[in-house]
């Protein structure tokens, strides 16, 4: 089982659990649209592999390793 954002491989979708993060960093994950519940996507990654790319809730965000690394998931129920 995956543990966090980072470690989703490209083309596979996924469910946000709960976010591992504090202050500013957590704020702006939400204000991205990372909340428990939401589905996202990991699209493309940067020739070094920093930042990658996600498909959240309609719109592309490139995350830091390190943020995304704060991003909990959860298990899809099919």
């Amino acid at each position: 089982m995956m543990e966090s954002l980072l470690c989703v491989p490209f083309g596979m979708s996924v469910k946000v659990g709960v976010l591992n993060a504090a202050g500013a960093c957590r704020r702006r994950l939400l204000d991205l649209g990372l909340t428990p519940g939401a589905y996202t996507t990991c699209l493309y990654a940067a020739p070094s592999g920093n930042p990658k790319a996600y498909l959240i809730r309609g719109a592309i965000i490139a995350l830091r390793n390190e943020d995304a690394g704060l991003v909990g998931l959860e298990p899809i129920k099919e």
